[in-house]
């Protein structure tokens, strides 16, 4: 078994890892020690900043809360830095646009999710604009269009199974709300798991472009 350090982005408490999300989850922590490294070498390297920010956004899908908050916050910084030195750099304004794809889906509140996703939006229309024919690009900006309406049926549901838990607890004896939370449990985690899938299309597509263009 391998042993981490504690507080390491690789140290997961919530579940045991498959394997391959493991191996994953090491070749980016890899990944961002090595940009860092790069970094120091070369500040002004801007696609140095674009695999960094790549790297951290991999590793928030293996973080909750404010955690993942957090390290999509330095995804987001690093984008940021390399579209500074490059301002067409289209595929950081594609990663900058998954970054915050990928954040407003952590927040509960509809208008504040879709600020994100409008400045979204307007990366991966930068990014297209760039390269009219990428079709990633392309696909991006269309998942953006969806994000809304995912987000609302996301709360939506997430509320529904909360309440159900709420009105169970209450009238229930104490066998029954066990099964009860067992059973409200499995539903909400099939649920939110689909939204952590739509989120790792996103960090999917980072992991491309890390991948093709960076190693």
């Amino acid at each position: 078994k391998v042993e981490f350090p504690r507080g390491s982005v690789i140290q997961r408490t919530t579940m045991e890892l498959p394997r391959d999300e493991l191996e994953r989850m090491i070749f980016f922590e890899d990944a961002r020690k090595r940009a860092e490294m790069d970094h120091e070498e070369n500040p002004e390297d801007a696609q140095v900043l674009t695999r960094w920010g790549g790297a951290m956004l991999e590793l928030a899908h293996f973080k909750q809360g404010d955690d993942a908050v957090e390290m999509i916050e330095l995804a987001i910084s690093k984008f940021q830095a390399a579209l500074k030195i490059e301002p067409r750099k289209h595929d950081a304004l594609w990663c900058l646009g998954n970054a915050l794809t990928s954040q407003g889906f952590l927040f509960q509140e509809a208008e504040k999710a879709c600020s994100y996703f409008d400045e979204a939006k307007n990366c991966f229309q930068r990014a297209l604009n760039e390269e009219p024919a990428n079709e990633i690009y392309r696909k991006a900006l269309e998942m953006t269009d969806k994000a809304p309406g995912l987000h609302a049926e996301l709360q939506r549901q997430l509320s529904e199974q909360q309440q159900s838990h709420h009105d169970a607890s209450k009238t229930a004896s104490a066998k029954n709300v066990l099964h009860s939370e067992k059973s409200v449990g499995g539903d909400f985690w099939y649920e939110f798991g689909g939204w952590l899938c739509f989120m790792g299309v996103a960090l999917s597509w980072t992991l491309m472009l890390t991948r093709q263009r960076a190693f």
